[in-house]
């Protein structure tokens, strides 16, 4: 199994899913007879030398050490030198990546964050305990099982949050405007809904990817085939987010490539030894129907994400708009050590079809286009052609007198602007425009394909 990440970005229960960099499992291999006697002699030597500092830690620290700390500290100071990407996990930190990975796990169905040391409530998910528990985003989340929240780290909040399916845990819920209460919920087993998808416009697949993981080519088809029945012919074309998502399966990333692909090389990568060159392809079949593809991309987005618009934009199946992405070309290999924990090791990098290695470089957008906020400009006051006197009617539209010039208003002015009573909203409340029309970048993408279709559609 093969995933990857961008190091950066912190996760939240669903946990707004932070994967890790691409992996593979790997088999224990042989020592390397090829290696000289001599440089065998100097790394037995280093070895003493860290036996050496070990044993004078063990005999002389003021405190006694804990040992094995002591030595994972070591494993991960040595892995953290080769790369940002290398590191070592331990028992516990191992299981965790692996319930990511899957994309579900028992726990309560809730997005949160940290605010003030306490847990703060960001979206309970549909169909979940917290939510058929009436938990709403605002929510401070107290106490956990009559333990105060305060002091602990957000991830010793979320450990404590999951658990087995079947078992219970109370909260305790601070709620502004209403007294504190608690609620107790009986764990499930949580979906990460990594595939969210609506329609824009009336006729725009939109669909945001917010990671890869074991749900996502599901996810990806039930939108397409959703799309295919609400739309049928009106369907212009789709636009992919893939902006901020960190990566996560690499699998995944071919698949989701493939799914607009009809043929051809999807993704590459290469490793030290020459003979280790690994390629993916593309099988027959497009499920968006060769209609247009627009994908977003922006600094956040990397590694898996980086594969797909790598692959799509060097086929000229999609255009890539938006700003340049993470550029983290890597793979890393996960290979279980003694104890139950295991160490993930940079093996590879990899490159999109035309033999571009994204390494430090990113995907560049064919459209660059900054996420920008939209304001209305007020225009000035024109006259139009409309409100002359004794402006010709046009031929089209001569048995229509409403729109003859009115003789009692002056030449030149403009017809008065409909207006309506109406209430403000009231101070606090939700002024923001709805969230298409506030996003820049997914307005001009939407814009773009429709310009592609209907060129299309005059045989351009």
């Amino acid at each position: 199994m093969r995933f990857m990440r961008h190091p950066a970005l912190a996760a939240v229960l669903s946990f707004s899913l932070a994967t890790s960099p691409a992996v593979t499992w790997a088999q224990e291999k042989g020592s390397d007879k090829d290696k000289p006697k001599a440089d065998k002699s100097e790394l037995y030597q280093q070895l003493n030398l860290f036996g050496d500092v070990l044993e004078r830690i063990r005999n002389d620290y003021v405190e006694p050490p804990k040992e094995k700390e002591l030595i994972e500290a070591a494993i991960n100071g040595m892995l953290a030198s080769l790369d940002p990407h290398s590191s070592y996990m331990n028992a516990k930190q191992f299981r965790d990546m692996q319930v990511q990975t899957r994309g579900e796990f028992g726990g309560l169905g809730i997005e949160v964050t940290m605010e003030n040391g306490l847990v703060k409530v960001v979206a309970p998910i549909d169909d979940t305990p917290a939510a058929r528990a009436g938990l709403q985003s605002g929510d401070l989340i107290v106490t956990l099982d009559d333990q105060p929240v305060m002091g602990l780290t957000l991830q010793e909040a979320v450990e404590r949050m999951r658990g087995k399916v079947d078992t219970k845990i109370k909260l305790g819920v601070r709620r502004q405007g209403k007294d504190p209460f608690e609620v107790t919920l009986t764990r499930a087993t949580i979906r990460i809904q990594s595939v969210r998808s609506r329609v824009e416009g009336g006729d725009i697949g939109y669909i945001r990817i917010t990671s890869f993981t074991e749900q996502t080519t599901a996810g990806l088809n039930a939108a397409l085939e959703k799309f295919k029945k609400e739309l049928g012919s009106k369907w212009k074309g789709v636009v992919l987010d893939l902006r901020n998502n960190p990566g996560g399966l690499l699998d995944q990333s071919i698949s989701v490539s493939d799914a607009f692909l009809d043929k051809g090389e999807i993704v590459s990568t290469r490793a030290r030894k020459p003979e280790d060159v690994q390629r993916w392809n593309a099988k027959p079949g497009d499920l968006a129907e060769g209609r247009p593809i627009v994908i977003l991309v922006n600094g956040g987005s990397a590694s898996a994400s980086e594969i797909v618009a790598g692959a799509l934009q060097d086929h000229k199946r999609a255009i890539v708009l938006g700003t340049r992405s993470f550029g983290k070309g890597s793979v890393q290999t996960i290979m279980p050590v003694t104890g139950g924990g295991a160490m993930r090791l940079t093996t590879a990098l990899y490159f999109t079809p035309s033999g571009r290695s994204i390494q430090k470089e990113g995907i560049k957008p064919d459209i660059e286009v900054e996420q920008a906020k939209i304001e209305p400009v007020k225009s000035a006051d024109r006259t139009r052609e409309e409100n002359l006197r004794r402006s010709i009617t046009n031929p089209n539209d001569r048995k229509d007198d409403s729109k003859a010039p009115d003789p009692t208003k002056p030449e030149g002015t403009p017809p008065a602007e409909p207006k309506s009573e109406g209430t403000p909203p009231p101070e606090g409340g939700d002024q923001q425009p709805p969230q298409a029309a506030a996003d820049y970048q997914l307005l001009r993408a939407m814009d773009l394909i429709r310009g592609i279709s209907l060129y299309s559609q005059r045989g351009g």
